[in-house]
């Protein structure tokens, strides 16, 4: 049982609330992905390509919202923060149902992802409030092994909820999915946070932990570096839609293969932990994104040659499976690269961090998704790029390390 006042949850169904909370993020994103296509005839058919900013605008606003739900939990507590956050989202969701142009969607969208960091961000606050050390480290495995289900079937759980309904019927899904959760957590779970252990919520506070955060070395590149792995994470979500349909005309089956993909990619977690050990969290990065780099500049190549299908699709397949996998053994390594220097203002950096690398990757993703032209081109150039930019970033964190070790 949990350690808390009087709380009738079991570890058990405390992991199956905390993971759905982080399945907002992912069930927000990839179950959209499916009806892109659909929305961008309706409400864009002059350029369809356009609907691939409903991703990136969710994006934009939950990393915007990551940076003050953390602090703002601290201060007034969890459930509060995590009950607000959950009306913007559902009120985004709503908005966004209803919507009669894409415009109106992609504000509807930054409103959800605004809303959707509460939980994604109290949750991880919940854990380290009722458990420590190897608890709290076991608890958020299991969570995690959870949540990496998600991103596998969001994208056939959405295709089944347009084939029952049309497009807009996905954002009565997120809201009522969002609704489950909250009146869960609300009837179920004890505010963890007790009102003497609260801190006020001080702009001067935050800022200070940005400008340390920024002067550190070790810390700045890691955000610098966790951005360039973020955005080509975000570029392959934003545009595999459309090279599934357009490219190679698999827009059926692009929800099964997505699964496959999404199950293969999530064993980087295992792998990452039976290395990390002996390789160390900076070379693990650096390894990973040189491995990368040569897969993506095969892959580039070989879209300048005429390949026969099935051939040409099976090979976009594992090189997608590669960035996803290189994601898995980068992203955690670059957190805790950047926390390790900054315990004494964990809550704070953490939300800073998670902002400044959401918000700025975004940026990164959203105009190379427009960028689409019928090809896998733009796609493989855009995670090229940012893969090299990365690695150039890890390297110069290598001999920043050096020079503090011989001073």
């Amino acid at each position: 049982m949990i350690k808390t006042r009087k709380s009738p949850l079991s570890q058990g169904e405390f992991i199956a609330m905390i993971a759905m909370m982080f399945a907002t993020i992912a069930f927000s994103i990839d179950a959209m992905l499916p009806a892109l296509p659909d929305i961008g005839a309706t409400l864009s058919p002059d350029d369809t390509n356009r609907a691939q900013l409903i991703v990136t605008s969710f994006v934009l606003g939950m990393g915007c919202g990551t940076f003050f739900t953390g602090p703002l939990s601290d201060a007034f507590g969890r459930k509060p923060v995590i009950f607000v956050g959950s009306s913007l989202y559902c009120l985004g969701a709503l908005a966004a149902y209803f919507s009669q142009s894409l415009e109106t969607i992609l504000i509807s969208r930054v409103l959800m992802g605004l809303g959707a960091a509460a939980p994604r961000v109290v949750a991880i606050a919940i854990v380290r409030d009722l458990y420590v050390g190897r608890d709290m480290a076991r608890i958020m495995s299991l969570v995690m092994m959870i949540f990496t289900l998600v991103p596998a079937f969001a994208p056939l759980l959405g295709t089944g909820i347009i084939a029952v309904s049309d497009w807009r019927g996905i954002f009565a899904a997120f809201a009522i999915f969002s609704v489950i959760t909250v009146v869960w957590m609300g009837f179920r779970l004890v505010e963890p946070l007790k009102k003497e252990d609260r801190r006020p919520l001080r702009l001067p506070q935050m800022l200070a932990a940005l400008r340390e955060m920024v002067n550190h070395p070790t810390v700045r590149l890691s955000i610098l570096a966790q951005t360039f792995c973020m955005a080509m994470l975000f570029t392959i979500i934003v545009m595999v839609q459309p090279a599934y349909d357009e490219v190679f005309d698999r827009a059926e089956s692009f929800p099964v293969w997505f699964m496959i993909v999404a199950l293969m990619a999530g064993t980087a977690s295992f792998l990452n932990a039976s290395l990390v050990g002996r390789v160390g969290m900076r070379r693990m990065v650096t390894w990973a994104l040189g491995v990368q780099i040569i897969g993506s500049s095969a892959m580039f190549v070989t879209t300048q040659f005429t390949i026969a299908d099935p051939m040409s699709f099976y090979i976009f397949v594992a090189w997608q499976t590669s960035v996803f996998f290189m994601v898995g053994l980068t992203l955690g390594n670059l957190n805790a690269i950047a926390m390790e220097p900054m315990g004494h203002i964990a809550g704070m950096a953490a939300s800073v961090m998670g902002a400044i690398s959401t918000v700025a990757a975004a940026f990164i993703a959203a105009p190379v998704g427009l960028l689409f032209d019928g090809t896998i081109v733009p796609m493989v150039g855009g995670v090229l790029t940012a893969a090299v930019l990365a690695f150039v970033t890890m390297l110069r964190m290598g001999r920043v390390e050096a020079m503090t070790a011989a001073a």
